[in-house]
């Protein structure tokens, strides 16, 4: 049976090859959306065990936030920025699940950040996300969830009005862009939860500051702690 799969798989690569989003390789393993070369290019930060990590500290006297953790460093025209781009737009949703599961993976084997009660994920825009047809950082809860055993609350914090791209704005100009733009929801179930809050990506940590303070202020006792997929380097 083994080698009736094998066979299989073979001539159903030749068939059909499936070719990696990074750089257009065949040389993909059967269970993984991304080559072992462009997974080389993948600079991992290793945040989940480090204690007071650079993500930790991007929050200090900002947000209450117990852990943070990144699972790459983001940089410009790299690898990992056009596979980003492929899930947040192109509906390669396959993507952010597989790199939902490998944070959560992360955060399992640490040996120092818990495992939160609740996953998170930093809402869009309801138009938004209508238009795009999904939100990005669900696809990565829900990868993590698997890995994690443990329930994803998309409703627990919404935006209560529409925002411009952060992309191009100054330091200052996101933290004013995203001020009074959340708002959390007092779910029951939540009181008292660590909540995980999800994002893909990290630059100055504006909108994941005012959305966790969203939830600290709504939430009855909630405790939070965030994870990324990536940390841009300034």
């Amino acid at each position: 049976m083994i080698l009736i799969s094998t066979v299989f798989h073979s001539i159903t690569h030749l068939l059909f090859p499936r070719l990696c989003p990074g750089c257009g390789s065949d040389l993909i393993y059967r269970h993984h959306p991304v080559c072992v070369y462009c997974h080389q290019q993948l600079a991992e930060t290793d945040f989940a065990s480090i204690h007071e990590n650079p993500l930790e500290r991007t929050f200090w006297g900002r947000l209450d936030c117990r852990y943070a953790t990144s699972l790459y460093y983001f940089t410009k025209d790299s690898v990992l920025q056009r596979l980003i781009h492929l899930f947040k737009y192109k509906h390669h949703g396959e993507l952010a699940h597989y790199f939902g599961m490998l944070m959560g993976e992360s955060i399992k084997d640490s040996g120092r950040f818990p495992v939160p009660d609740v996953l998170v994920p930093l809402p869009l825009f309801p138009d938004r996300e209508y238009k795009r047809g999904y939100n990005q950082a669900a696809l990565l809860c829900k990868g993590m969830a698997e890995v994690l055993q443990i329930p994803v609350i998309k409703d627990a914090v919404i935006r209560i009005r529409y925002t411009d791209s952060q992309t191009l704005k100054t330091r200052m100009e996101r933290w004013e862009n995203v001020e009074g733009v959340f708002q959390g929801l007092a779910h029951t179930e939540l009181s008292g939860k660590n909540i995980l809050l999800v994002d893909d990506v990290i630059t100055t940590g504006a909108t994941l500051e005012a959305c966790g303070n969203a939830i600290l202020e709504d939430i009855p006792s909630a405790r939070l702690s965030i994870a990324t997929l990536a940390f841009a380097i300034h």
